[in-house]
């Protein structure tokens, strides 16, 4: 065992994720109708093979290979000489076989017709590839905003499980394309198991009820605390009215979007700012771009924490602009000058190439200021 332990590890070998719920116990109760002609089968067997030993004096092997062909009817005829009472029982062997044929046949065709079977046997194969997803996004209730925002995940590449009660949500997966589903209720349990929510970077549920986000609110920060999870999940949800959206922060949602009041903003600078919109399309909406923009938290052990914008100069050392600068008490100044001080809990907007980003993100994590860098 500890040889294959280190050849394993030697190898890299990876064993293959399990998903948190694997559907065993429904797919052995679905099997269990099989389990009386399974052992009428044996039974069988067995009774042919004694009884041709005693009746024809057969070998034990020569016995069971009569009985194999004689109860499935093959045809094969007599390998020996047989008796007139091993032909009689020669032919009670074939009317058992035939019974246990027919019923074996009717039981299977009542569970397929059932199609549970293969129901289950599809969600498991389905939770199996769901448990390989890593930093994937929870997406709940499917509808029209649903649609789009997969859309959009696809485009960037980004893996997401939809989840939605529906019976009919794997052909709405097929219709629009989504690679993960899950059938059941997005605030059960059973759900967050299924769509391997203690993997996932975050949940965003785009329910037009308010309780249905107000339940899994709860239930993803209450899974979040029985997992103890180091890094709390990402809520992202949607409301209809300001009162609903400050209601839905106070729960526990990190953002809360109100489709109408984005859909009037961008209106109102698209109608100010016509060239906006094809600048919105180009850079903020579509993955690899040359130019993009996103906002990073400084750690509490960063190296640039209580210096200088000019100090830590990101646009000499790695190509980005600082074009704003949040505070722990969610003040935003726009385009700061090179005397503005990083302050515990800062957010940095920056403005570049996707690549030139994440490598701050990288030297933002560092608790000194990277050595290639010291002279730029």
């Amino acid at each position: 065992m500890k040889f294959f332990k280190k050849l394993k590890k030697f190898l890299h070998w990876r064993e293959p994720k399990k998903p948190e719920i694997d559907l065993n116990t429904d797919l052995y109760l679905q099997l269990a109708p099989f389990r009386l002609p399974l052992i009428l089968t044996v039974m069988i067997m067995m009774l042919g093979s004694i009884g041709y030993i005693l009746i024809d004096n057969m070998s034990l092997i020569d016995a069971i290979y009569q009985t194999g062909i004689t109860f499935t009817t093959v045809g094969f005829g007599e390998i020996a000489p047989i008796s007139n009472a091993g032909r009689i029982f020669t032919i009670t062997l074939i009317i058992l076989g035939f019974g246990v044929f027919s019923f074996s046949v009717g039981i299977l065709v009542e569970v397929l017709n059932k199609g549970e079977l293969l129901k289950i046997i599809k969600e498991r194969s389905m939770l199996y590839d769901i448990a390989r997803l890593k930093n994937h996004y929870v997406i709940c209730n499917h509808n029209e905003f649903t649609i789009q925002l997969t859309r959009q995940f696809r485009e960037n590449h980004i893996p997401f499980v939809v989840v939605d009660p529906s019976e009919d949500i794997e052909n709405i997966a097929k219709k629009y394309s989504y690679p993960y589903f899950v059938q059941a209720e997005p605030h059960t349990e059973i759900a967050l198991a299924k769509s391997h929510l203690s993997s996932a970077k975050g949940i965003i549920t785009l329910s037009e009820n308010i309780a249905d986000n107000i339940a899994l609110i709860a239930s993803a920060r209450l899974h979040e605390k029985e997992i103890k999870r180091r890094r709390p999940y990402f809520i992202l949800t949607n409301a209809k009215t300001l009162s609903d959206i400050e209601k839905l922060k106070k729960l526990g949602a990190d953002s809360v979007v109100s489709p109408t009041k984005l859909m009037a903003q961008r209106m109102s600078a698209i109608s100010q700012r016509p060239e906006m919109e094809n600048i919105l399309e180009e850079f903020l909406y579509k993955k690899d771009t040359p130019l993009d923009i996103e906002e990073i938290k400084i750690p509490s052990h960063s190296w640039m924490l209580y210096k200088k914008l000019k100090d830590i100069n990101l646009t000499n050392l790695i190509k980005v602009n600082v074009v704003g600068i949040r505070d722990d008490k969610q003040n935003f100044k726009p385009m700061p000058d090179e005397e503005t001080l990083i302050t515990q809990g800062s957010k940095l907007m920056l403005i570049g190439s996707s690549e030139s980003i994440k490598i701050a993100k990288k030297i933002a994590r560092k608790k000194e200021r990277p050595t290639e860098y010291k002279n730029v």
